[in-house]
């Protein structure tokens, strides 16, 4: 009998910034995104975070990251950073 092949889906990719630096290989990484309230056509602005695996640690806070999903790390780690697109100067994190 054959059996049916399932096609993986690609892993969703976001881009989004790094809020805190919570633990050994952790980060939280905050995902921005806007969309239009369908009744009063609206922009509104929406944010998630996510806890991100960071092996090699070279993420650091204000840093804007490439993440996307994976099989779950830990109970609520289920993402890894591909890329650190671009690293804040200290003076624009703060503000």
């Amino acid at each position: 009998m054959d059996t049916p092949t399932q096609s993986k889906s690609p892993a969703r990719l976001i881009e989004g910034r790094v809020v805190v630096k919570s633990g050994s290989k952790t980060v939280a990484v905050e995902v921005v995104r806007v969309l239009t309230h369908p009744l009063y056509r609206k922009s509104m602005k929406r944010t998630k975070r996510f806890l991100v695996h960071d092996e090699k640690e070279e993420a650091k806070v204000g840093d804007v990251v490439k993440i996307r999903q994976c099989r779950p790390i830990s109970k609520r780690k289920h993402w890894k950073i591909v890329s650190v697109a671009r690293n804040l100067p200290a003076a624009q994190v703060s503000a």
